[in-house]
């Protein structure tokens, strides 16, 4: 995958299972994630250079992206401005 312009290619990380305090949390209550790793990036817009580079761990909005399954894996494409901060 190569997305065009600013977008950014995310794999979400998976949905904690348990609490820090050992109790399970059910499918249904499970919260989406909102941190994920770049697996591809765009070479950016109106010459802007990309800030986020491929293997980064980002937090991003909760409503923020694009679903999408490419090859049965679960991805996000968003635009830069949409990721909040890189860890």
């Amino acid at each position: 995958m190569k997305p065009i312009n600013d977008r950014v290619v995310i794999k979400p990380a998976l949905a904690e299972e348990t609490t820090k305090g050992g109790i399970i949390i059910p499918d249904t209550a499970k919260e989406k994630p909102q941190r994920g790793e770049v697996v591809a990036v765009g070479p950016g817009k109106d010459d802007n250079a990309m800030t986020v580079a491929v293997g980064d761990t980002v937090l991003y909005g909760k409503y923020a992206g694009q679903e999408i399954t490419y090859e049965g894996v679960d991805y996000l494409i968003m635009r830069e401005d949409d990721i909040l901060i890189i860890l």
